[in-house]
């Protein structure tokens, strides 16, 4: 079921202005400080320290699931949906023509709102603009084979977008028995026929023994990726994510920054969570086998407590279009980590295959040279 059902009660939409007590422009966050900045003036101030809520905590899955969770839980932010890659992105009320930071599609908008629940914590951003940036054409001129247009593009292009990415982060107290087999090695000497003669071999076997046992693990922040607009192998690409660093969620935090509402519900994300628990219980089972080998028949996991809670993590986004395609670059707002869409230059492949085949005739020619056949 849907966790945030948009025909139902909620909180008020959720409206966030930080003004410069100097200029009133608007303040943003500034990564790698605890403080807002403002760009007009130069002005800072310090985040404050008594913020309330300052913990981060877990909420109850199974309550969540059922529509038990408070209403207090439960926010509304003003949103975009892009028509091209379905992104769900938070914009200010007063916006309504935008591009897609995620595929750069214009898109003129209403001023719809997204139901959801409200998320506990974050990672900041650590890296500014102008670093992931940097970290981005580093890793471009590294391509060889990426056009050299779109190099010139991406290095002149404007600025990157700074977006908080949601994820989904699970908690949970497993209990499995298990049913298989342990295997011994051993060895046999065989004679057998090699080359006309008669050689005596080993032969490894294996001894087959049933066994049961249980097996229990807690696992802490198993992490999914609760967006739709970016592709698994760039997202998975950023990590690992120092998650032990998130800071309970504050709005202080997305000052200037966007973020993106979450397109993977609860319960679809805790199957993919389960199937990344369950790759660790058939290991941890595996190693309470024993043995030389193990098969496993049969595993049966009872989970206890069951805690889940909605973070946002930090990614710098490029989206560039070049001659009619768009390509997509992530850089992890904290470790400066890239990836992206790798482009190919067909005529760099031409120039590479020429000179290739160029180089090959050249030793061809001087073998057969040194050979005396020419």
């Amino acid at each position: 079921m849907n966790t945030a059902d948009p025909d139902t009660t909620s909180a008020p939409v959720e409206k966030h202005h930080f003004p410069c007590d100097q200029c009133g422009a608007d303040m943003r966050f500034d990564p790698g400080n605890d403080r807002l900045i403002c760009d007009h003036c130069g002005a800072t101030e310090a985040l404050a320290d008594d913020f309330e809520g300052g913990t981060i905590r877990e909420l109850d899955f199974r309550a969540a699931v059922s529509g038990d969770l408070s209403a207090e839980e439960i926010e509304e932010t003003r949103v975009i949906a892009c028509p091209n890659c379905g992104a769900q992105t938070e914009f200010d009320s007063d916006i309504h023509a935008a591009e897609c930071p995620f595929c750069a599609t214009p898109v003129v908008t209403g001023t719809g709102t997204h139901r959801h629940i409200k998320p506990k914590g974050l990672l900041p951003f650590a890296l500014e603009e102008r670093e992931a940036h940097s970290a981005m054409t580093d890793w471009l001129g590294r391509l060889w084979f990426a056009p050299n247009g779109l190099k010139d593009y991406a290095r002149k292009g404007r600025k990157m977008q700074g977006i908080y990415v949601p994820y989904w982060t699970f908690d949970a107290d497993t209990k499995s028995s298990y049913r298989g087999q342990r295997g011994t090695h051993y060895y046999e000497s065989r004679t057998v026929m090699r080359d006309g003669k008669r050689k005596t071999v080993r032969v490894r076997k294996t001894r087959w023994r049933s066994v049961s046992g249980r097996v229990a693990r807690f696992f802490d922040d198993v992490l999914v990726l609760a967006s739709k607009s970016l592709p698994h192998k760039y997202t998975d690409a950023l990590e690992p994510w120092d998650l032990s660093e998130m800071e309970p969620y504050r709005p202080d935090f997305l000052a200037g920054f966007r973020a993106e509402g979450y397109q993977v519900d609860l319960e679809d994300a805790f199957t993919e969570a389960r199937s990344k628990m369950d790759k660790v219980i058939r290991r941890d089972v595996k190693f309470d086998i024993g043995g030389d080998a193990q098969r496993i028949s049969q595993v049966d996991t009872q989970i206890g407590t069951l805690t889940f809670k909605h973070v946002l993590l930090p990614v710098w986004l490029a989206a560039y279009k070049y001659r009619g395609k768009t390509y997509r670059f992530v850089v992890n707002g904290r470790t400066g980590r890239v990836q992206g869409e790798r482009p190919w230059s067909a005529i760099k492949i031409a120039i590479a295959v020429v000179l290739g085949l160029l180089v090959a005739g050249s030793i061809g020619y001087a073998v057969a040279l040194s050979e005396g056949r020419i």
